[in-house]
């Protein structure tokens, strides 16, 4: 094996997705005729490491079906993009979102750990307006991340 080759095993773009297979995946979570393909499309977007997952993941954050944007927000937070921020915010500000949803929209932003991300945590946890559970919630997320 050349040792430039034999350099490059392991490396972490080994292991992305083949292009053709990233924009099959991107296809099957748009596809909105078979929900449960689209929710192991997006599980495994969320799992391949690829950026290319990012946007098509936030856009299913606003999808219709609860379910969607639930999984959406768990492969977001594998992914932990910067990128995704302002849409985990809107799915852990929105009131009328599962609460399971808005709980791994805060992990999501806890595991970003950017200054938005960390802000709007805060912003939830300080909101006497907001649903004590959801508080509860943020503020041990908030402790989690600071121990880290």
């Amino acid at each position: 094996m050349d040792t430039c080759v034999k350099d490059l095993v392991g490396e972490w773009f080994n292991t992305m997705p083949t292009t053709g297979r990233i924009y099959r995946l991107i296809d099957d979570a748009m596809d909105v005729s078979n929900s449960r393909s689209r929710q192991d499309a997006i599980n495994a977007l969320g799992t391949s490491g690829d950026p290319r997952a990012v946007r098509p993941l936030v856009d299913c954050c606003n999808d219709t079906d609860p379910e969607i944007r639930r999984h959406a927000t768990i492969a977001l937070l594998k992914l932990r993009s910067g990128r995704s921020v302002i849409a985990l915010v809107e799915r852990l500000k929105d009131r009328n979102e599962q609460m399971v949803t808005r709980q791994h929209a805060a992990d999501a932003l806890a595991a970003i750990r950017s200054y938005g991300a960390m802000n709007s945590l805060r912003e939830r946890s300080l909101d006497p307006d907001e649903d004590p559970a959801i508080r509860s919630y943020v503020g041990l997320v908030l402790e989690r991340t600071v121990i880290l």
